[in-house]
This record gives C-alpha cells, structure tokens and sequence, in this order.
C-alpha cells in the first residue's frame, strides 16, 4: 500500500489530468493497457437536456440490488419516461451516457458513499439517477468545469447537481483515486467483469461499415474521392490500418473501414451529403439477400419501418427495376412526415408507407398482390450487434438491451416473448399467396430466435394444398453454415472482432415441379388433387372398402418437400391396366356400330354400360398371348381381362384426337378382318400406357395386319 504522502500526490494528479499509475501497477500490466471504447461525448460536457434525457433512461436500466445493499436508493418504478431529443446527436449522447453509468454503476456509487456526498436530504430519490450520470461526466471531464454556451436552455435541476458535484470535486477525485488503487487498476475499464471488457474490446475494434447510395454518386467517384482524401484500397478486412479501406465480400456497395476513424468519417462530405451511410453489415446482408429474390414488376413489403436507413438502402439497390416498397407500421403524421422528408433528401421515390402494423395487413389486399417478397426484421434481443447504441437508435430497439448487453445474457420470459411474436410475424408473411420469397433477419445469438423459428413456421403448414410450400434456400454468400444433420441452410456469423452477429434464413416456394414430370407423374399429381374424380372409379366389392384416390406423398429434401415420383408412376400403371379394359370395349361397340363413318370423331357417353362376353368379335375374344414386348408394355392377358369385365367402369367424356390409324373390321363372311375404306379419328376416354403411349386392343396373331396410314405426323 502506498504511502499517505504518495496518494496525495496521485489525487492531485487526478484533479489536474495527469495520473500515472505506474508505481501502483503489477509489473506484468505494463504492457496492456486496455484502449478504451470510443466515446462521442464531448469533454467540455454536454447540454441540460442530453444529461435530463440519460438520467431517465438510466433511471429504467439501473441495476437494482437487494435491500440489504442498497446503500444508495432511487426512485420507485414508474412508467417509461418520455424522451425529447432535440436531434439525432443529442438523442446519441443521452444513450450513450445512460450506458457509461450502468457499466460503472457500483464504481460511482462508491463515490458517492466514499466521499460524503451521498446521502444528502436535500437530493431526494427521484434525482439520484441524475446525480449518478452527471458524476460519470465529472470524472469523464477529470473534474473540470463544463462550459456552458448561451444557446443551452438551462434545467433547474440539472444546474443544482452540477453545482453540489462541483463543490466536492476534490473529495470525489480522492475516491476515485482509492477505488482505483483498491482494485489495482490502470484505469477505470479495468473495474469492469472480464467479458465486458472482451465485449468492449471486440466492440471497439469491429470494422465501419458504409454504404454508398448511388442515387447520389457513383462508385468509381467514391473511390476518387477516398483516394483524393489519402485512404487506400485494401483487399482484405485484416489489413485494413490508418487510412485505409476495403471493399466488402458479401456486398459490392458496402466499403469497410478502421474503427479509429469514426469521428473522422463522420466530418467527411461524403458522408454530410448523404452519400455514404453508416450502418451495420447484417442489415445491408438482408437488403440483398432481398434484392436477390426479386423479378423485373415485383413489388416488396418491408414488414417493420425499422431502420430508415435499410428502407433507403433497399430503394437504391433496387434502382434499376424500380418496385414499389411498401413499409409498414408508420403509425403517426409526424413519423411519416420525418419518414419522407428523409427519403426525399436521400433521393428515393418508390416507397409507400403504410400505417397498419405488419400482422393487420391483410394479404388480400389488392395493392398488394404484385408483392413478391417480404424482408422480415423483426425486433429481437439484439446481443450480436455491433454497436448497441446505432442498433436502437436505427432500430428503435428498446433501451432495455443496453441491460442485456451489460449482463450479457437475455432474461428467459423476455426471450420467449420475443420469439412468440417472431414467429407470429414469420408465419403471418406465409400467408400471402402471391409472395415467393420471404427474407428473415435477426442480430440475435440464440437459437430460439433464430432457426427454431424459421422452423416452427415450415412445419406449421400455413400454406395450404392451393399454393406450393416454402424451403429454405441459401441467401448465396459464401459463408454459410448448416444446421446439424439437415440439409437446411441458414446464413449466420458470430460476433467477434471483424464481424457483428448475424442470422438470416431466405424462404422460398418451391418450383412448380410439373414442368419436369412426365405424362404419368402428372396424371399421378392431378389425382391426387381430385381432378380426375368420376374418369377412373371402380366399384368396390362386397366387404372390400372403396379404394381411395391417388394420394400425392411427399418426401422432405433439402428443407423442402418434393413429390415421390416412384410411387406415383406404379399407381398410375396400375390405373392404365384398369382402364385398358374400358378402351378395347368401347372400340369394339364402335366399330360394331359405326364402320362406314369417315373424318369423323366418336365421342363415348358418360356412363356406358359394360358389354357382354357374348356381344364382343371373336377377334377381341380369343387373342394370342402376349409377346415379350407387349407384356413390358403392360398390356393384359386374356385371363386378367376376363377378370376386369365383371368390373363396372364409369367414363366420363374426354377428346382425345388421335393420328389416322386403319382400325380392322369385321366382314359379312364372318370374323375375317378387312381393310376400311377411309380412316377414322376415334375420341374416348382412355389411359396412357408406359412411355406414354395411347393403348389400343391388342389384335389377334392369326389377323391380317391392316396396311397402316403413314406416319405424316412424324
């Protein structure tokens, strides 16, 4: 412990700014100190109302200990406070200060309690939040007077703690020279729990990312400009140093930068017109992945109003098709008129806000049927963001997260709250039958609401049997990791020191898989569907229960379901066997009937009532047996035809228009076969054979083959 001497020394250097702890530090410290986080708080303080605006938010986040040590007391809980900024920098400041008193909370406190400031009667509880955030900025400041500008509108309240911390600043500095020598710490970072330290470190070395909004200035021009400026171009994120900057993997408009030159950016011109846009990477990855699923005349629908700058991001990319983007949730006149006087000033003009929250539009509606895809950002824990302060300024994320972050972890009743209306939002976007893709993104690192969302909603079935059913498909970056033993593909990183968290899942209707079914495995599917009720029923016998329709099953593969074509092919033999029997019979009527027709069609009734062993030619009745190739061919045996004529086939009127054939006929001079003078276009309702042939009455061996029409149609 050093001398009394020694740390009257080091208080004095407290209050003068120029502490050195060397003499007090481990010798293997020396070397690691730890770069402390950047902060946009001015040194020369901030203004009353940013310090009124962090004490209530500080108010709701503070840590709340037991009774027993509680030794300094705010006030009771009560409902959420309203904010007032007075811009986007001052609403930046009142957060970012909120967060500094949370992490140091117990530091502060100790002060307080140390240096006899607190308690005092006449601070009562309800500005105790107040005294604790103006305290951080004291030492912040290392104890110097604010300077206050004539613009600042003064806050009573916010003046009478200033003026009480003031008077104490040198017993407040001898505190927190104790504290500091108490715990052996180089600096104040250094009281933090270890992962908090990690999360800071990792937080303030993840690289900037921007992107360039092209309605304003082209790339060529913005790697002009940058090179003009004195940035190099890199072509990797690990070699990023100084002035330098890269181009990302993943999106061609996104450029990354170093963290160490955020305030520098920020007073870049590029940056002050608009044309380059600071935000984190996962949102530029869903504005992509969305662009990706889109056709030229497809609309989209942006489910959250969300982040201002994901809506605009989506408005450039898509610039060259120019859909209209439908936002939603915009619930006051005065969200909307800052919402378009934003998008106004960046240029985009196919953006259509809506005020219905996403799960009140009806998918219905007639505005939107053009809608193809939705991008589905749905509030979520948020501990894979990079910046917690961008994400709920951005993001309209709740300060509560700043808590989470801090203990870093997510209560578990909040959690299951989260993912309930998640899936609410996932399933609710399903429901639009016109939509074929659906974009879902998150900055959450928990399963729950993550993949186990996505899935829960491909299981629920919400389709239906009228349109096709969602897969997953990859969104088509590079890194992508797939979940366990599936075949379902999720795009995903973890936080670490070159990226933030990210989760995104792209939905998409499966292809119609017709267009690759031969002639049976569409029949197969249309019975399935019960289009082919009535052509094909046969009656069920005595104590045999009726033979149900062809059903469509399906196989899951890939995420996804496709038909089993196998099946469907052995079904649909077994129906062309069946309805074999039917053709030959009505043939045979025909031919009975009518030989003389020519150039005409013979359309069958609807029911026909099966003919007799006794009515049918002899030429139909004693047939050969079957070759090789006709039983390949599927075609019956007489024995299984005899069986299938004392079954009841019910046919219904269908044209089928065939190529000229020469049918045999019967002659007066008994079964000898003879040649038709002109050929005949038969129709009926028939079946298709194997490889998709029509199939006709097998003809007897001892029957003289007709001299056949030429194969004109080949």
């Amino acid at each position: 412990m050093p001398e009394p001497n020694n740390i009257l020394s080091l208080h004095e250097d407290v209050i003068n700014g120029t502490s050195d702890l060397s003499e007090v530090k481990k010798p293997d410290e020396k070397e690691s100190l730890v770069k402390r986080t950047m902060t946009l708080i001015e040194k020369n303080g901030c203004h009353d109302t940013v310090y009124m605006n962090a004490a209530k938010i500080f108010q709701g986040i503070h840590t709340e200990k037991a009774k027993d040590r509680m030794l300094v007391r705010y006030a009771g809980d009560s409902a959420p406070p309203a904010l007032a900024f007075k811009d986007v920098c001052s609403q930046r400041l009142s957060y970012e200060l909120a967060f500094n008193a949370l992490k140091y909370q117990d530091l502060l406190e100790e002060m307080l309690l140390d240096s006899c400031v607190y308690p005092c009667h006449s601070i009562p509880d309800e500005l105790t939040s107040l005294l604790v955030v103006m305290l951080y900025d004291l030492q912040d400041r290392k104890f110097q007077a604010r300077e206050i500008s004539d613009e600042d509108e003064p806050v009573a309240d916010v003046r009478k703690i200033e003026h009480y911390l003031y008077s104490f600043k040198t017993k407040l500095a001898a505190a927190l020279a104790r504290y500091r020598i108490k715990h052996d710490a180089p600096s104040i970072e250094y009281v933090l729990p270890e992962t908090i330290r990690k999360q800071h470190q990792r937080a303030s070395a993840l690289p900037l990312c921007v992107w360039i909004n092209t309605f304003k200035i082209s790339l060529e021009d913005v790697f002009r400009d940058l090179k003009e400026k004195g940035f190099a171009k890199v072509e990797s994120v690990s070699d990023l140093d100084h002035y330098t900057y890269g181009v990302d993997q993943h999106c061609s408009d996104v450029l990354v930068f170093p963290s160490s030159l955020k305030e520098e950016l920020l007073n870049l011109d590029l940056f002050a017109d608009s044309k380059l846009l600071l935000q984190d990477k996962s949102r530029s990855l869903a504005v992509h992945a969305a662009q990706a699923q889109l056709n030229s005349g497809d609309d989209i629908i942006v489910a959250h109003v969300g982040s201002h700058l994901t809506t605009a991001h989506l408005s450039v990319l898509t610039n060259h098709s120019m859909p209209t983007i439908f936002v939603c949730g915009v619930k006051s006149s005065e969200k909307e008129a800052e919402l378009r006087n934003f998008f106004s000033h960046m240029e985009c003009t196919n953006i259509q806000l809506l005020h219905e929250d996403f799960t009140e539009v009806r998918p219905t509606d007639p505005k939107l049927q053009k809608a193809k895809v939705i991008l589905l950002l749905p509030q979520c824990s948020g501990l894979g963001a990079g910046d917690p302060i961008d994400f709920i300024l951005n993001e309209h994320g709740d300060a509560e997260l700043l808590k989470d972050i801090f203990r870093g972890t997510v209560a578990e009743d909040k959690l299951s709250v989260l993912a309930e209306r998640q899936l609410k939002e996932l399933i609710h976007a399903m429901k639009f039958t016109e939509v074929q893709a659906i974009v879902y993104c998150t900055c959450s690192i928990y399963p729950e609401e993550n993949e186990t969302v996505v899935k829960k909603a491909l299981e629920s079935g919400v389709e239906g049997d009228k349109v096709q059913p969602y897969r997953l498909i990859p969104p088509g970056f590079d890194t992508c990791s797939d979940s366990g033993a599936s075949t379902e593909t999720f795009f995903k990183t973890e936080p670490s020191e070159i990226s933030s968290g990210c989760f995104l899942a792209v939905l998409a209707r499966e292809k119609d898989s017709s267009e690759n079914l031969s002639a049976e495995d569409v029949l197969g599917q249309a019975a399935a569907k019960g289009l082919l009720d009535g052509i094909l029923e046969e009656k069920p016998k005595k104590g045999e229960k009726k033979q149900k329709v062809i059903q469509l099953t399906r196989n899951t593969v890939a995420g996804g379901l496709e038909p089993n074509i196998a099946e469907l092919r052995h079904r649909q033999t077994i129906s062309s066997i069946k309805a074999e029997v039917a053709v030959s019979k009505a043939v045979s009527n025909v031919q009975q009937k009518s030989v003389s027709r020519t150039n005409s069609g013979v359309q069958l009734k609807k029911s026909i009532r099966p003919i007799s062993d006794r009515a049918l030619p002899k030429v139909l009745k004693h047939t050969c047996p079957l070759s090789p190739v006709d039983k390949a061919c599927g075609r019956q045996t007489p024995a299984r035809k005899a069986r299938a004529e004392h079954k009841r086939v019910v046919l219904k009127p269908a044209k089928i228009v065939f190529p000229p054939v020469a049918m045999p006929y019967l002659s007066s001079h008994g079964n000898k076969a003879g040649t038709p003078a002109h050929h005949c276009f038969h129709c009926w309702s028939g079946a298709k054979g194997f490889h998709g042939r029509a199939i006709l009455p097998p003809l007897c061996k001892t029957v003289r083959p007709a001299v056949l029409h030429p194969r004109s149609w080949m």
